[in-house]
């Protein structure tokens, strides 16, 4: 995350709806943010994987004007759960459930409060990334050739050890990769590469509009 996040900004308003990541602990962090200058909102989603155990994290928050309204937390793997909470124009807290194996249980103060804190981070994090201008780009890896899921192909400039691993990677798997990278001014740095379309599932504009709309 340190070789991503940069001091540089815009020269002008960066464009409404962006794709970034970063390396988090013990996986990547997939970010998509959609924002509505003219009532306040902002709508991110966020898709966390871990490098080992194959546990993905799909978590859509919304903002009205920097606080955080809306949680809604998917989490699969060993130990699947759904998580939602929602926040009144004062933050107080107006509507809570965890769902596990069919049953619905409350959250305590402190995971709450845990939940709260980590929107605003992650808010804060992806304005960051946004001024530094590190822009998340997925495809498909196949025969050397890597597709981008709106279509083209490119030739990202990976490090040696990003190529010599990728390489590595498909001497063992007959069929496409998901591959998905990061690009910025300083450089470009690989992030994920699995055995998944992430191009099933990449959200849309559209998907983050629809999302708020329907609120």
């Amino acid at each position: 995350m340190a070789l991503m996040l940069t001091a540089c900004s815009y020269h002008q308003s960066p464009p409404a709806f962006t794709a970034t990541g970063y390396i988090a602990d013990r996986g990547a962090m997939r970010l998509w943010r959609k924002d509505d200058t003219a009532s306040g909102r902002v709508t991110l989603e966020s898709v966390y994987s871990t490098y080992r155990g194959g546990d993905t994290t799909v978590t859509r928050y919304e903002y009205q004007q920097g606080e955080v309204r809306q949680i809604r937390r998917q989490q699969s793997g060993e130990q699947p759960e759904t998580i939602q909470l929602r926040f009144d124009a004062q933050g107080h807290l107006s509507f809570m459930q965890r769902e596990r194996e069919q049953r619905r249980e409350s959250l305590s103060d402190d995971e709450t409060a845990l939940y709260q804190f980590e929107a605003r981070r992650l808010l804060d994090v992806s304005q960051a990334l946004r001024a530094g201008r590190v822009r998340l780009k997925q495809g498909v890896w196949q025969n050397g050739v890597i597709t981008l899921c709106q279509g083209g192909t490119v030739a990202p400039n990976f490090d040696a050890r990003a190529a010599g691993w990728l390489a590595a990677r498909t001497r063992h798997t007959s069929g496409a990769l998901g591959i998905a990278w990061l690009e910025a001014p300083e450089g470009t740095q690989l992030l994920l590469v699995a055995n998944e379309d992430f191009c099933r599932w990449q959200p849309s504009e559209d998907d983050l509009y629809l999302a708020v709309a329907a609120e």
